[in-house]
This record gives C-alpha cells, sequence and structure tokens, in this order.
C-alpha cells in the first residue's frame, strides 16, 4: 500500500509486482523510494503508518483491501500477468470462485438481452458466478438475471469502489455486493477513463474460467476483454452475431481456444467442456504415470 502511493504509472506498478513476485522484499523496495531516517524523521515508518490509517479508515466504510500477497486474493486472478497488486472489495471475497464472464454492448439489443439474461440463469444452474463488469447492457442484465436466479454474481468494475457507474446502477451496486462481490483495482475515488475500462477487462478476464461475448460493436471494449483472455490462455465464446457482425470478431475466432456459438445451448456446452478439462488432465496423466 505505502509503495503502490509512491508508484504514479501503470508500468510502475507492472515493475513492481514483478519484482515483488520474483523475490523482492516490498520493505527494501519501499526504503529505496524514501528519503534516509534522521535525527528528526523516519520516513520509512511515517510511510508505514499512513498506509495503516487509510487502510483502516477504508475498512470501517465497509472495504476490503487485498494485496497480491493475501491468501484471500482471487487465486485465478493471481496466475495472469497483469495482475492488480492491489484490490479494493465489497460483499464475500472467494479466494477460489468459479466463475464465467458475460460481457458485451451497453446498448443492447432485445434479443442480445434475452441471451445473456438466460446465459447468467444457466451459470447459476451449474453453481458458477456470473462475473461481469457493472455496465449498462449486456453487463446489467446478466448481473440481474444471476440474482434473480438466487446465485452469486461479482462485479469488476471501471471506476474507484466509492462511485458508481453508470449512476442509474448504484442500486445494482448494492445488490451485488449482498449477493457476491464488487471488486475494484483503483484508488476508491477514481473517476472512469479511457484507461480504467481496458485494464477492468483485463482483470474480470482473469478473474474468470472463461469469458463469453453476447453481443458487442467494432469498436466495443469487450474486444479488450476478448484479446486479454486469449493473452490469458483463458477460453473465449463469442455469440454468432459478434462474428457476423464485427471484424475484430471474425480475427479473434481463428485464434486459440475462441468458440462461436450459435445458440445459449451451444455456448453451455462449450462450458461444460471448460469445466470438464481439469478431470480430462487428471485422466490423461494417470495413464501417463
Amino acid at each position: 500500500m505505502a509503495l503502490l502511493r509512491r508508484t504514479t504509472t501503470e508500468k510502475g506498478e507492472r515493475d513492481l509486482v514483478q519484482r515483488i513476485t520474483e523475490g523482492a522484499s516490498a520493505t527494501a523496495l519501499l526504503h529505496e523510494r524514501l528519503a534516509p531516517t534522521d535525527l528528526f524523521s523516519d520516513p520509512f515508518e511515517e510511510a508505514i503508518d499512513e498506509a495503516r490509517r487509510e487502510i483502516a479508515a477504508w475498512e470501517r466504510e465497509g472495504f476490503q483491501v487485498i494485496a497480491l500477497g493475501d491468501d484471500h486474493y482471487p487465486y485465478r486472478l493471481r496466475d495472469v500477468f497483469d495482475r492488480p497488486p492491489l484490490l479494493f472489495a465489497r460483499g464475500a471475497v472467494l479466494a477460489e470462485d468459479d466463475g464465467v464472464a458475460v460481457v458485451g454492448a451497453r446498448s443492447v439489443s432485445p434479443a442480445g438481452r434475452a441471451i445473456a439474461e438466460e446465459l447468467a440463469t444457466q451459470l447459476v444452474r451449474r453453481n458458477l458466478a456470473v462475473v461481469s463488469g457493472l455496465a449498462a447492457g449486456v453487463d446489467t442484465a446478466a448481473h440481474r438475471a444471476a440474482i434473480r436466479a438466487h446465485g452469486r454474481t461479482v462485479a469488476v468494475i471501471g471506476t474507484g469502489i466509492r462511485r458508481h457507474f453508470p449512476p442509474e446502477n448504484r442500486d445494482l451496486h448494492r445488490e451485488i455486493a449482498e449477493h457476491g462481490a464488487v471488486f475494484s483495482q483503483f484508488w476508491p475515488d477514481r473517476a472512469p477513463d479511457k484507461s480504467t475500462f481496458p485494464l477492468r477487462n483485463g482483470t474480470m478476464s482473469g478473474y474468470s474460467l472463461a469469458t463469453i461475448i453476447v453481443e458487442a460493436g467494432e469498436r466495443s471494449g469487450t474486444r479488450v476483454q476478448a484479446r486479454k483472455a486469449v493473452e490469458h490462455g483463458r477460453p473465449v465464446i463469442l455469440m454468432q452475431s459478434v462474428v457476423d457482425e464485427t471484424q475484430w470478431g471474425r480475427v479473434a475466432a481463428g485464434k486459440p481456444d475462441v468458440h462461436v456459438a450459435r445458440s445459449v445451448d451451444e455456448a453451455m456446452t462449450i462450458v461444460d467442456g471448460v469445466l470438464g478439462r481439469p478431470r480430462q488432465l487428471e485422466s490423461l496423466l494417470s495413464r501417463l504415470i
């Protein structure tokens, strides 16, 4: 926390995570960035005390502050190269949380909304969390359908956790925290901007077993999530309209572990196959031993 307050760029954060992952001491790195102790002050202790006060204030507001090395940091997210060093959360944080992302256009068609709702319902029936971004359109439809089905839903948002975007989803933000969890990788008061949503999409991909893209335009932010999921080695399921209506969807369809589904049933068959992969791997290994 003290280190991140003294790291002002996304590249700086990535470098910091890399150094700590490789075994560098956070304490030593913080000492490197501070003035030396003298007779009148101890910058290291002052930085640590400041961080403790901030964390305590956030926890009094009901936020959980989760660092990369914490036991309850989401373990699937921990495995990706661009994992955020710090998460803020509301709700029930599960380190082992099997979920599938359902994402897509903010200006969703009635058919796309129905697909998002049915996908969410089917995921809940399989005891999977419905992961989305709390945006308008597909995201809202998926979150609400998961709640109606009495399932777990997780929002990975593109703002600080004190903010509500879009504003009309303020109540949904609260409901998701009651039926699952809301995560943000940004400082609590961070406003949305052109950089926060692509970063959020990468984190959502890392959190999820797979990503389903319901409906999207040529310039949709969900193309970032499709690209990130491929980089993360996570399956992507494109509904047929995404391939039919976007150039990036047609290109993505040729990538490894990117699948095209013509219906909700086809999409869920692919999800079932993803869920069966650990058993297939165990069976393969048992034959090799």
